[in-house]
């Protein structure tokens, strides 16, 4: 008989199957086929300690500021940074893990701890000399407001027959 190669998805190299006489070897292969992992989304990689914090952001124009949220739970505000430098606004921030007692039991440890750092580009035009940051219920609010001359004017549409004109 011809062998049988098997290539996995989780990035294993292909085993090569000849009549594998142990059938337990050939079920616990299968059961550890994962048919949903081309489709589970790519996360990003840890740091060096195991965890990583990534705050969901909120980016918006209104027609006088652009407003950016932050989901930044348990951060303090000694602990969150907002610098802007020539037209860049940069976000970071860390949540420090709890100390762990070593006699507890955990059934479930799914809080992420660690730093982030997000960068903005903001067009022409905005006003980054009165940049407004407020914290409040674990929300991050950083509002920058646009230029007078930057914000957008609604310009009336006549014709020509009743102005006379052009």
């Amino acid at each position: 008989m011809a062998d049988i190669t098997v290539r996995r998805q989780n990035g294993n190299s292909p085993t090569a199957l000849a009549r594998d006489p142990n059938p337990f070897r050939v079920m616990r292969d299968w059961l550890r086929w994962d048919p949903f992992q081309d489709m589970a989304p790519n996360w990003p990689a840890l740091d060096a300690q195991g965890t990583s914090f990534i705050p969901a952001f909120e980016v918006k124009e209104t027609k006088d500021r652009y407003l950016f949220k932050a989901d930044v739970p348990g951060i303090k505000e000694e602990d969150l940074n907002v610098t802007v430098t020539g037209n860049r606004l940069q976000i970071s921030g860390k949540r420090e893990e709890e100390k762990e007692e070593r006699n507890d039991t955990y059934y479930a440890c799914e809080r992420s701890y660690g730093t982030f750092t997000r960068s903005f580009t903001l067009p022409e035009g905005a006003d980054f000399e009165h940049v407004h940051a407020d914290l409040k219920t674990g929300v991050l609010t950083v509002a920058v407001p646009k230029k007078v001359q930057a914000q957008s004017k609604k310009i009336s549409v006549q014709t020509s027959e009743k102005t006379g004109k052009i």
